[in-house]
């Protein structure tokens, strides 16, 4: 390739400048780079089934954050970033019919298939217009060309295999160097405009002081978390003890966001652990950081085997506090914890009986760190038809807000209306006496709803109590059948409610 040609690079979930090959290979190919994001109108339609909007309003501010970072830190080395409206195909093909001396458009390839039909146009543009295409593999821990199998058909449908595998016999490559100088852009391009809110068709969210994740978008603040997290708190050495907290920033990495658009790279998470527990401690809960990644790459690798195959309302009131709970930080902060994500995707597809797709879609619109073969493996996994599947998976809501929410502090904080109500009471307030509810200012089916469910395994773990309201037990307990409802079923797991 001439020194003197042009190399686009166009980003989508790597908007970083650390051990990016994209940036790597572009500097050493060309004498002028092109970064460039494009916001795809695409990403901000309506959902395939349930026609939610496919990026909501937390998604988009970390978003916006990530791009307008990434342009800081590029025009410190030199640069900056192209940003423009449009279908990246379309983006491309003008910008090599108005340049003339394209000599390669680079990116990394993505694993669905809406993200490949774009890769296929944008090689079939660059075809017609005689420019190269370079194409990475960089969003997983594992590069896909090192796995231990003979090719991807080969991948085991059981994670355990796979790790094992993976574990005994994989490598992880190691991190590429950031450069501190990029190549310039050509003469005469605009950088171009980042869009705002309005111009998105969104509203930009409240924040909410509740929140468990109330971080800013971009590699700049992701390495500032890894720092906090690794070196300045050893929070990370007992990681594995404290990732299924439910309250506060610092119960687990919370790097999920930040891998999803590519802010951070998951080799440099598992280079920064190595060298953590080379210099102060390895143990279980350094190890469980690599471990969860490998998670991620399972999913991803999943969605590369199977392609389309893994396919196929702002408050909860539910009347389950412990679900409610979770779907209303979701609603008002884009994130919810681990624990809760398998228990609110447990509940609406085994106590509800709703389609999973239903819960997929809705976590696409409001996750901040929305990745796409994660989301859609976890709630296959929950459902108990995608890959290690357990059919009789089911969590008994009642133990599992005990155990991880034994004093209610987390069900307080989300479901105000329950505030009154002391201790682990607050998960199961439909037992309560009149009286009790009285005291804690509560009126079941006005302040606060009575269960839309009531499982029968969730006795087991309820005090026994006077009947007082407790008859919704009676009129929704062995005689509710929820698939006779599932339109109710979706009123309460998803309102369009706008308060509390």
């Amino acid at each position: 390739m001439s020194a003197s040609r042009t190399v686009i690079c166009l980003l989508r979930n790597d908007l970083r400048l650390h051990d990016n090959e994209v940036f790597h290979w572009a500097q050493r190919n060309a004498e002028h780079i092109i970064p460039l994001y494009c916001f795809d109108p695409r990403h901000y339609q309506g959902t395939h089934h349930f026609n939610f909007p496919k990026t909501g309003p937390f998604r988009l501010l970390f978003l916006l954050d990530s791009v307008k970072d990434l342009r800081a830190t590029l025009k410190k080395r030199g640069s900056t970033l192209l940003v423009r409206q449009g279908k990246p195909e379309d983006v491309v093909g003008d910008l090599i019919k108005q340049l003339g001396s394209v000599s390669a458009v680079a990116f990394h390839e993505e694993v669905a298939s809406e993200e490949k039909t774009v890769e296929k146009k944008l090689k079939d543009i660059c075809c017609q217009n005689k420019v190269k295409v370079q194409t990475f593999w960089g969003s997983t821990l594992y590069h896909r060309d090192d796995l231990p199998f003979r090719h991807i058909g080969g991948l085991p449908d059981v994670y355990t295999q796979f790790r094992k595998v993976v574990e005994g016999q994989g490598r992880v490559r190691p991190i590429l160097s950031t450069p501190e100088q990029v190549k310039s852009l050509p003469l005469g391009l605009e950088e171009g405009p980042i869009p705002t809110f309005e111009g998105l068709g969104q509203t930009e969210p409240v924040m909410d002081c509740r929140s468990a994740f109330p971080c800013r978008g971009g590699e700049t603040e992701a390495l500032d978390r890894l720092k906090h997290y690794f070196w300045d708190t050893n929070a990370v050495a007992s990681y594995k003890e404290t990732r299924n907290g439910m309250i506060g920033v610092d119960y687990s990495t919370k790097f999920s966001p930040w891998l999803a658009l590519g802010c951070i790279s998951p080799r440099y998470i598992y280079d920064q652990i190595k060298k953590y527990e080379a210099e102060r401690t390895a143990n279980q809960s350094t190890y469980w950081v690599i471990f969860e990644l490998l998670w991620r790459d399972y999913f991803k690798f999943v969605g590369l085997k199977y392609g389309d195959r893994i396919f196929h309302m702002n408050e909860g009131r539910t009347g389950v506090p412990f679900v409610d709970a979770n779907m209303r930080e979701l609603a008002l902060t884009g994130f919810m914890s681990n624990r809760g994500r398998q228990n609110v995707a447990s509940f609406l597809t085994k106590d509800l009986c709703l389609d999973w797709r239903l819960g997929a879609e809705w976590f696409e619109y409001l996750l901040v760190d929305h990745d796409v073969c994660s989301n859609y493996g976890n709630w296959l996994y929950s459902a108990g038809i995608g890959n290690d599947p357990r059919e009789n998976r089911k969590f008994n809501m009642i133990k599992q807000g005990l155990d991880y929410d034994n004093n209610g502090n987390y069900v307080r904080q989300w479901v105000p209306e329950l505030g009154g109500i002391k201790g682990g009471d607050v998960h199961t307030p439909w037992t309560l006496s009149n009286s009790a509810l009285s005291h804690a200012k509560v009126l079941l089916n006005d302040t606060y709803p009575s269960p839309i469910v009531i499982a029968p395994e969730w006795s087991r773990h309820i005090n026994n109590k006077s009947s007082g309201p407790s008859s919704a037990k009676g009129k929704r307990g062995s005689s509710y059948t929820p698939r006779q409802h599932k339109d109710r079923g979706i009123d309460f797991y998803f309102s369009k409610k706008k308060g509390f």
